[in-house]
């Protein structure tokens, strides 16, 4: 392999949202071998170069599902922003059908209210993790909200209506599946949108050409690699396109079936350094 695309949570990430000493040693390994590396992520920027701070790894950077493409250097080399009037249809069916949805620009991140986003973080939360205690579950919520830099406002029609802002990535929540999937189907024309997902109980909406897939066929081509020398390694929807697009595409353990069924190869969990076990079974390969 000569490039690793690998996503964060749920992937690269472990329980504590920490890279593990394993993951670290094989990516380290991986680029003293001559293979490149590169995170795609859901995350905005920031969020997604903490971890890897935390770690001390340097890596280009997929943010937002592909809206926004880094260098290692930290420059924004490719930026896929979606239309205004496919930002305010969003909004309008979000709110239509009572779904928490933030708003990632290029100034911030914009939420109608903290609490809110709280009450639906710790939902989730509770039902994801049952084992935690209602501390823990707060203190998590409260924790995403920081690393998002997440920023309260009341009229998304005026930031919609701004000129110096670019919305690269609406993230709406909702824990009735029934609801998901008539927003979806409300939403869904490929020519002004691509609708993912990043866990069961939120949709991910951007522009068509901010997918990881394209976003890993970009930095292939600027290191004159061949497709069918990459790997991709994800865990959830909106991981499908890169792991489609990739020569090797793998799933971790704890990936939904249909993602398994799509990939060519299914590592360990997140919990279990499925990165690292990955990397080290075909590295060389």
């Amino acid at each position: 392999m000569k490039l690793i695309a690998t996503d964060l949570d749920g992937t690269l990430l472990n329980e504590n949202h920490e890279i593990s000493e394993e993951n670290i040693q094989a990516l380290q390994l991986a680029r003293d071998t001559g293979t490149e590396v590169v995170v795609a992520t859901g995350r905005s920027y920031s969020a997604a170069k903490l971890p890897l701070q935390n770690a001390g790894l340097d890596f280009p950077i997929i943010c937002l599902n592909g809206a926004k493409i880094y260098d290692k250097e930290e420059r924004l080399i490719r930026s896929s922003p979606l239309d205004k009037d496919t930002c305010r249809e969003i909004q309008q069916v979000c709110q239509q059908n009572n779904m928490y949805f933030e708003v990632f620009t290029n100034k911030a991140t914009y939420s109608e209210s903290r609490e809110k986003f709280l009450e639906v973080m710790i939902d989730i939360m509770v039902s994801a993790f049952p084992n935690l205690t209602r501390k823990d579950v707060e203190a998590e919520a409260a924790n995403r909200f920081q690393q998002e830099k997440i920023e309260t406002i009341h009229d998304f029609d005026a930031l919609f209506n701004r000129e110096d802002i670019e919305v690269y990535k609406v993230l709406a929540f909702s824990m009735d599946d029934a609801v998901l999937d008539r927003v979806r189907g409300k939403l869904t024309n490929e020519d002004k949108l691509t609708i993912t997902s990043s866990g069961f109980s939120n949709l991910e909406f951007n522009h068509p050409d901010a997918q990881k897939g394209i976003a890993v066929r970009i930095f292939a081509e600027k290191y004159g690699i061949d497709m069918q020398n990459v790997m991709a390694i994800g865990d959830n929807f909106n991981d499908v396109s890169m792991i489609k697009a990739a020569g090797f595409g793998v799933a971790m353990g704890n990936a939904n079936d249909e993602i398994k069924e799509i990939a060519n190869y299914t590592s360990k969990s997140n919990r279990e350094n499925g990165v690292a076990y990955a990397i080290k079974e075909f590295l060389n390969k």
